[in-house]
């Protein structure tokens, strides 16, 4: 397994995260044609569709907590109310640009499904995880014995929303799997910078603290 992932230029943006935006954010809005019609699964506060709009994107939210959705319509943004497992099989194909899952697809609880319905509604896809594989993740298992927390991941074993813990290697795997392409994947480090691509992938499950993927159907989809 190899990550086929080409030159990644931040558009001149500087991976640390800034009073506004973070760095995740910044470049999954770098991997979006402006002017493009992009709807934000899991869209929380609306940080995302906000950075978007100001890019001249045409940007559509679905979130599932109440409190999110009227943070985000406080905000002047277009989002409704939904979850991502039981509302996505509503969208028609193709009636977006690009789909983007946001730190949300460890959340659900059904995420090949999920992944293959964000590419049916969209045709491309944004995904960006935090990776269980990151060092510190197992440093936590093997030394302390106990569930990792982490910035990206602070809530204990019993009350987190998240359920489907996965590495970069499993995410690309699964990949594979669905007869999905990646057209750029991108593992940021601890400080939200890319790990160099020129490292083998294993460096990557091990140093990426998180990772993003820009995908698109595979042939004979």
């Amino acid at each position: 397994m190899a990550f086929q992932e080409q030159t990644l230029p931040l558009g001149g943006l500087t991976p640390q995260r800034t009073e506004k935006h973070r760095s995740d954010h910044r470049l999954v809005a770098s991997m979006v044609e402006p002017g493009s019609k992009v709807l934000d699964v899991g869209c929380g506060d609306g940080d995302l569709l906000q950075l978007l709009e100001s890019r001249g994107i045409d940007g559509r939210g679905i979130e599932l907590s109440r409190e999110g959705v009227n943070r985000c319509v406080a905000k002047g943004l277009a989002v409704v109310q939904g979850d991502a497992d039981a509302d996505l099989v509503n969208y028609p194909d193709d009636a977006f640009d690009y789909v983007i899952l946001s730190q949300t697809l460890q959340a659900t609880r059904r995420p090949k499904a999920v992944l293959e319905n964000l590419l049916r509604i969209g045709r491309r896809a944004i995904v960006s995880f935090p990776n269980f594989g990151f060092w510190k993740m197992r440093l936590q298992l093997l030394i302390g014995g106990h569930m990792p927390r982490t910035e990206n991941l602070p809530a204990t074993w019993y009350d987190t929303p998240n359920i489907h813990f996965c590495t970069i290697k499993d995410f690309v795997q699964l990949c594979d799997e669905i007869n999905v392409r990646m057209e750029r994947a991108v593992a940021l480090d601890l400080s939200g910078r890319p790990v160099p691509l020129n490292l083998p992938w294993w460096v990557w499950n091990m140093f990426g603290e998180q990772g993003v993927f820009l995908l698109t159907r595979g042939q004979g989809q």
